[in-house]
């Protein structure tokens, strides 16, 4: 074989190889979009927010995390955020979820709830925590006294999944409504229904268990009880994709 032969021989072999290289990577990028999911707009502070800090546009920013990894209750565009405020000192970079704002258009209703806490539902005992949870619900038919079930659905990275009662006969100290972060410029919600954000008497099991649940759960939804119903499922009882 003569030296210019050799030469494009080597050329094309390299050639065959950098393709064959692209199309690997190429494959793996594909099969790991497929595991992650597409992204979606997640609003951010762009800077560090004070306690009662009005959400300007220009403190507010947003980036595209994978569908699966959004926050149950982050807000996704702009406008949800207009007339609110943070309940909280916020650092930058974090997301902005329901639990972290307060509207003040609803402060009167917010005042009446923690009012509640120190009266009729009365203040909470040895061992007991309020655990603030943000859910799928109706706050109409909620109130300090309630009692409630708590459901929660997570997803898998396959796109299964499956719903699991998290919690039974809690109390509810108070509920507000909040905004839903999938509401339209109207404040009209989209499927996903209205939001609540609640206050619950818990242990500390339950309330770790629900801090866990708005960080990686796809949906938390309650469950109204009726008045002086206390009775208990099984715990734990799970349904998932396919099951009868």
């Amino acid at each position: 074989m003569t030296r210019r032969r050799r030469a494009l021989a080597l050329t094309a072999l390299s050639l065959l190889l950098g393709a064959l290289a692209l199309s690997d990577v190429a494959g793996r990028e594909a099969a790991l979009n497929r595991r992650v999911g597409p992204t979606v707009a997640v609003i951010v502070a762009r800077a560090d927010l004070a306690a009662g800090a009005a959400l300007a546009p220009g403190v507010l920013a947003v980036r595209r995390v994978p569908t699966r990894y959004q926050p149950s209750a982050a807000f996704r565009h702009l406008l949800q955020l207009r007339g609110l405020r943070t309940a909280v000192a916020i650092p930058a970079g974090t997301d902005l979820t329901a639990p972290l704002l307060r509207d003040p258009a609803a402060s009167a209703a917010t005042e009446g709830a923690g009012r509640a806490l120190a009266g009729d539902s009365g203040p909470l005992r040895p061992g007991e925590r309020a655990a603030e949870v943000v859910a799928q619900g109706d706050a109409r038919l909620l109130g300090p006294g309630s009692r409630i079930d708590l459901l929660v659905t997570r997803e898998t990275a396959d796109g299964s999944g499956g719903t699991t009662l998290a919690l039974q006969d809690a109390e509810v100290l108070a509920a507000v409504p909040v905004a839903a972060p999938d509401a339209d410029s109207a404040g009209r919600a989209h499927k996903g229904g209205s939001l609540v954000a609640l206050s619950l008497r818990v242990s500390l099991r339950e309330a770790v268990a629900l801090a866990a649940a708005q960080n990686f759960a796809k949906e938390l939804r309650i469950l109204v009880r009726v008045g002086g119903d206390r009775r208990r499922g099984t715990p734990g009882l799970t349904v998932t994709d396919g099951s009868k």
